[in-house]
């Protein structure tokens, strides 16, 4: 896989017209671009099949978490999208997971599960219930996706080298709170440099507000590119 192609760009803007700017300057510059929940809540499904009609790919980010029949109904709609990637909540169990797995096959979508949002740390992890490390709770969740048919998991870069390790190399580990050395961290509890992820394991970096916001965005995602090809050869 090429560097660029390894770079998924959030597009975590409020409206469609917000969108279409990013998609104009970066189509063929990145990988992929993210479709979160407030971009699809705000434009719907059009705007993932005009980014698609543009040359676009998505990762389709909506993280379904719900009972499985529910679920195989949403992974159902949002693989005859067309999406590259889509996902769910790991946390929502084998039966979930498996039933997603399913109302996929067959489609070019491949299915990811979250394990912990790169938002929580070892505290929030506590308050929510769940007993050991961070890691280890990480490393569960990785494996109970695999084993229940998924293609890949979202984990933050720290933990992307031990999921490669639990997992193998064929597993797609997809790793947000990815920034740019310098960048402001915002609401990252565990982020790595572009380059960190990738020796970790990463497969796919997504980054959002270091590209969406800077002053040109164009510029932005080549400077990162420019550093994984780097790291690449130093390796």
């Amino acid at each position: 896989m090429e560097d660029r192609e390894r770079l998924i760009v959030a597009l975590d803007v409020p409206d469609a017209a917000a969108a279409r700017a990013l998609v104009g300057r970066l189509t063929g510059r990145v990988g992929m671009f993210k479709v979160g929940s407030q971009l699809f809540t705000a434009a719907g499904p059009e705007l993932v099949r005009e980014i698609l009609a543009r040359g676009g790919r998505v990762f389709l980010d909506l993280k379904f978490h719900d009972i499985p029949n529910t679920v195989a109904g949403a992974v159902t709609s949002a693989a005859g999208l067309g999406v590259s990637l889509l996902d769910v909540h790991a946390l929502g169990g084998r039966a979930m997971i498996e039933a997603a797995a399913r109302a996929r096959s067959g489609s070019p979508s491949r299915l990811l599960a979250i394990t912990i949002l790169t938002s929580h740390d070892q505290a929030a992890l506590a308050e929510l219930g769940l007993s050991g490390s961070l890691p280890d709770a990480v490393r569960r969740l990785a494996l109970l996706a695999r084993d229940s048919g998924a293609d890949g998991v979202v984990c933050s870069p720290q933990e992307a080298s031990l999921v490669r390790e639990a997992c193998g190399a064929g597993f797609l580990v997809v790793t947000p709170g990815v920034r740019p050395a310098g960048a402001t961290l915002g609401d990252q509890a565990r982020p790595a440099t572009p380059a960190a992820a990738i020796a970790a394991g990463a497969d796919y970096l997504v980054v959002g507000r270091p590209i969406s916001e800077a002053p040109d965005p164009a510029s932005a995602a080549d400077a990162i590119v420019r550093e994984l090809q780097a790291a690449r050869v130093e390796r």
